[in-house]
């Protein structure tokens, strides 16, 4: 077992790079023609960047969090303030903190452009007042896999526990199987990765434990 200390600076490293990575992204997310994006951002991105006008996130500013990086910080004060997760606390700040700043449509509410996901999430709270745990939806967007690297990290060291509240997180918007398990499969290996598994063709065996 690698050493305590080590464990918690690669835990700390995991959440930082889910928040940093959203910050660098904002700038160049979603350019399909990459020729435009060389011609806005030059051939290599190694900075925080302003979003070009009319784009994706335009208004917002280079080093800004994105609505996904928002709600993945949200979860992580979330997880400080009650030493671990605390799903209804997670879901009141996103009912007070994002839903209500939201109509349903794709540009409103914090962080400039509202995903798909988080789109039916507003028609299943907002409109029509399903409960927490009938809202997930099929749209296959990677938002549960960004936001739950917070719990991959808080949960490395009790890997069972972890991939059932990974897995029970990403159900609140997403319920595709398939995404489900992709989504929490990513966050599991990070885990993995975090308490000092090595990434080798062994991985996958121990993984399968998991249970």
């Amino acid at each position: 077992m690698m050493e305590q200390g080590k464990i918690k600076d690669r835990a700390a490293g995991a959440v930082a790079g889910a928040l940093i990575g959203d910050a660098l992204g904002l700038g160049p997310h979603w350019y399909y023609d990459l020729n435009q994006m060389r011609r806005h951002f030059g051939p290599w991105i190694d900075g925080y960047t302003d979003p070009k006008p009319g784009r994706y996130h335009d208004g917002l500013k280079a080093g800004n969090l994105c609505q996904t990086g928002l709600i993945t910080l949200d979860l992580l004060r979330s997880v400080v303030e009650n030493n671990g997760y605390d799903e209804a606390d997670f879901t009141r700040q996103l009912d007070e903190k994002f839903l209500q700043q939201m109509d349903g449509s794709s540009y409103a509410g914090p962080g400039g452009y509202t995903n798909q996901s988080i789109r039916e999430l507003y028609q299943a709270r907002v409109r029509n007042e399903k409960p927490w745990g009938q809202t997930g939806d099929y749209s296959d967007t990677s938002e549960g896999a960004e936001r739950a690297i917070v719990l991959a990290a808080r949960y490395a060291l009790s890997p069972t526990e972890g991939a059932q509240l990974i897995a029970r997180n990403i159900r609140l918007t997403q319920i595709d199987p398939f995404v489900v398990a992709l989504s929490a499969s990513y966050c599991v290996i990070v885990s993995a990765l975090i308490r000092g598994e090595p990434f080798d063709e062994e991985l996958s065996g121990k993984l399968y434990g998991i249970g």
